[in-house]
């Protein structure tokens, strides 16, 4: 398999990964808000009403963080699929981040990881131009 295959790959399951946990966060979102909402309006009680308002608040919570998780990897799998600049970086962050999501992501961070710490990956913001060290070439050795 090629480099850009490799990369390619990675990218497509950043996709995925990204679709997954939009989906997983707007359920938890949809869970937990429709539990605190059922409790503001259905209890009688201070306590009650109080613990539906805090169900509320960590629904925006969990959801806020999951989509700033999956935005990074949509940045990482954008940029690795189009082949921009900075690429590397972006893989290596949503890589780290998705050895956490046991089993899938962890098995997506360990090939991101592999490949991207590899002898291609290290290589990946030189392709296309994009050099990441712009020195010039040494002279040749016939000069006086």
């Amino acid at each position: 398999m090629t480099t850009k295959d490799h990369r390619n790959i990675l990218g497509i399951l950043f996709f995925v990964q990204c679709g997954l946990q939009v989906f997983g966060g707007l359920i938890a979102a949809l869970m937990y808000g429709g539990m605190g909402f059922y409790m503001m309006t259905n209890s009688h009680r201070q306590e009650e009403q109080t613990m539906g308002g805090v169900f509320i608040f960590a629904g925006i919570f969990a959801a806020v963080f999951v989509f700033l998780v999956a935005a990074v990897d949509f940045m990482a799998g954008w940029k690795l699929f189009k082949s921009k600049p900075k690429a590397r970086g972006w893989a290596i962050a949503a890589s780290i981040i998705s050895l956490l999501n046991f089993p899938l992501g962890t098995a997506l961070g360990i090939y991101g990881l592999w490949f991207l710490f590899g002898d291609a990956g290290r290589n990946l913001d030189s392709e296309g131009g994009n050099m990441v060290n712009n020195y010039p070439p040494p002279p040749p050795h016939n000069w006086s």
